[in-house]
């Protein structure tokens, strides 16, 4: 395995843990992970909304979260379809969410460095 594959392997086990009490059921959070965001994303992000690190919007944000959100074995939670009720959400839900899926880089600096 060369370093590349063994990078890649080290970062798919790291994941961050949201919970989002606004979406769960019976008092339990929906548990929402997340992987690193990688300069892939960013990239991708940055081709569809400019300046995505700088100035995100909240659409920006909702195509993040889409892109990252998982369930506990890796499956994705949301498509492009789920997109229009996302945009029906609370800024506020859809702020955290996408901030705590940053929640491992400190500066668009380091963003950027992924």
């Amino acid at each position: 395995m060369g370093l590349g594959e063994q990078i890649a392997a080290r970062r798919a086990l790291q994941r961050n843990r949201i919970e989002v009490f606004e979406w769960g059921e019976d008092g339990q959070p929906l548990v929402i992970y997340s992987g690193s965001i990688t300069a892939g994303d960013i990239d991708k992000l940055q081709r569809k909304h400019k300046d995505f690190l700088s100035n995100m919007t909240v659409t920006g944000m909702v195509d993040l979260i889409i892109a990252k959100a998982e369930d506990v074995d890796g499956k994705r939670l949301f498509t492009l379809e789920d997109k229009m009720y996302l945009m029906k959400e609370s800024v506020t839900t859809i702020s955290d969410i996408a901030g705590r899926m940053f929640g491992d880089v400190e500066t668009v600096e380091d963003a950027e460095k992924n």
